[in-house]
């Protein structure tokens, strides 16, 4: 088996819509999403899981324990299990979101 590059930035332009995930693949019992961000805010929402939020290029905009928090390009969010957060107004580019 071959190992795989992947250019995440191009596949991110190629989603059918913005914040809609595509499952690269797994790492273990981790699972790689890539997602293309809006300026949409979304709903406040919890995991049983850490979730982590990698910015690749642009920046995320969240709201975290009622704090704003802006996670820019190279930077790595971790989101504890149980801890609301929510995607405030204002995000954009691409997000690799790493969680089981």
């Amino acid at each position: 088996m071959d190992a795989e590059v992947l250019d995440l930035r191009a596949l991110a332009t190629r989603l059918p819509q913005a914040w809609q995930s595509r499952l690269l693949g797994s790492v273990g019992e981790a699972r790689l999403k890539l997602v293309r961000m809006n300026p949409a805010p979304s709903a406040e929402e919890t995991h049983d899981y850490t979730e982590a939020l990698l910015v690749l290029d642009g920046e995320l905009r969240l709201r975290i324990g009622g704090a704003s928090r802006v996670v820019r390009a190279g930077e790595l969010c971790l989101v504890p299990a149980g801890l609301a957060h929510a995607v405030e107004a204002g995000s954009t580019g691409t997000l690799l979101i790493i969680d089981t």
